[in-house]
């Protein structure tokens, strides 16, 4: 069984360049698969590998300058979700395009997913979605508002041309694993909004402590690894992914016409080329080869 990690912490790295060689190297000699992000704000990522490893890698992170405080989520995989290890050098950990919004100084207030319902139910309360558009399309809480963005980058336009609507409400945010939510209610701080909250340990945390029976939260979760999507206790959902475009797809979305294992879906049929279709199908090809020789192929 191997150990799947879910991370991220805001601090200042005056080098992250630094950090990089020798992280890849630790990843590499423990076995750990999947990506980390470094940037002067901070990391972010999600690995997998084996308990050692992971706590290996664990223990270096928090070693790092300001990083004593790192959290993290974790779940278990049967196999490994990833096909190679990669540190990427970022000028954000989470894209948001806004250079004076530094959660660091201040977030909104923490609310423990004990403590969600309540807060989301309270009729002076307006609930947002941070997340992107095809991911709260699988899933999301009950009554939450739907920026329909299509990155993070777009939030604070979306927000400009729709804080009318949410005078005089408390605003409650919510992301997967609450790192957007970090940035986000800094920026609504910043923007003049007084009472801001946002879910602890995001998403993630809710559907691990809050019971089925209990939940407001309709559907499942997307997440960024081989297990696209996951249901309360953090089960593997029933969603795949297209292979062209990234997106989610359910099990009825595979019967639609447009799907082609490997190179397309009804999500992204007018988005690429023939010559990237062709590109999308070789990979499929190497993919269905590499299965069959027992071995895993970098593109799945």
């Amino acid at each position: 069984m191997l150990t799947i990690a879910a991370l991220y912490h805001f601090t200042r790295f005056d080098n992250p360049a630094a950090l990089r060689p020798p992280l890849l190297a630790l990843c590499q000699a423990q076995g750990v698969k999947g990506t980390l992000l470094l940037a002067r704000e901070g990391v972010n990522g999600t690995i997998a590998g084996p308990r050692d490893g992971i706590d290996a890698v664990l223990a270096d992170l928090r070693a790092l300058p300001g990083c004593a405080g790192l959290e993290w989520k974790e779940a278990e995989a049967e196999a490994m979700p990833f096909g190679r290890m990669k540190v990427k050098l970022k000028a954000e950990i989470v894209t948001m395009g806004q250079p004076d919004v530094d959660p660091t100084a201040r977030t909104g207030s923490y609310v423990a997913p004990a403590d969600w319902n309540a807060l989301i139910s309270a009729p002076d309360v307006a609930v947002i979605d941070t997340r992107n558009d095809y991911e709260v399309a699988i899933g999301t809480f009950r009554g939450a508002v739907d920026p329909g963005t299509r990155s993070f980058r777009e939030f604070p336009q979306w927000w400009e041309e729709n804080r009318a609507r949410f005078a005089g409400k408390r605003i409650a945010m919510f992301c997967t694993g609450g790192i957007r939510c970090e940035k986000s209610t800094n920026y609504l701080l910043g923007q003049g909004v007084n009472e801001v909250f946002h879910l602890k340990g995001g998403i993630l945390q809710y559907l691990e402590d809050v019971p089925a029976g209990e939940s407001l939260w309709d559907g499942e979760c997307y997440v960024f690894d081989g297990r696209v999507s996951v249901g309360h206790g953090l089960h593997p959902g029933a969603y795949d992914t297209c292979h062209a475009c990234r997106r989610p797809l359910s099990p009825a979305d595979k019967e639609r016409p447009e799907y082609e294992r490997g190179a397309a879906c009804h999500h992204c049929l007018g988005e690429y080329s023939d010559a990237d279709r062709a590109r999308f199908r070789e990979r499929q090809r190497q993919m269905d080869l590499a299965e069959a020789r027992g071995e895993r192929h970098f593109g799945g």
